[in-house]
């Protein structure tokens, strides 16, 4: 996907797995990401989450007549991180025609469990 001029490239977000059943992105924990303390910025692992959501669900969809939009997201930041890389696992909970739901894990190097999100993403016919 072209994600040239996006929030995707401003964060550094790369693709990692690309599948119906897994989604793995990486962003940097640099200054792109932090927040004024020098910490990992939760809207940012937020950004992550969804995006990971997101491109799963486009996964799902025939994009030629669907366009997907996240409608609900949730979070619960349970480690603080100020440098290195976090990664973005996004797992199918529910896909169905209209609504599509997505467990997403922000891991960093070492498997710490930086975040866990629950993301809700719409399904609209263009």
């Amino acid at each position: 996907m072209n994600y040239h001029h996006s929030m995707i490239e401003t964060l550094g977000i790369q693709e990692i797995t690309l599948t119906k059943e897994r989604v793995v992105l990486s962003m940097p924990v640099d200054e792109r990401t932090h927040q004024p303390l020098g910490y990992l910025h939760g809207g940012a692992s937020v950004a992550l989450a969804e995006t990971a959501a997101s491109i799963g669900s486009i996964l799902h969809v025939d994009m030629d007549k669907y366009n997907v939009f996240g409608i609900e997201i949730n979070a619960n930041h349970l480690k603080s991180k100020k440098s290195g890389i976090v990664y973005g696992i996004a797992t199918p909970v529910h896909i169905g025609k209209s609504t599509m739901v997505w467990e997403i894990r922000v891991l960093d190097e070492e498997d710490n469990l930086i975040c866990v999100s629950r993301c809700t993403v719409g399904v609209v016919p263009k």
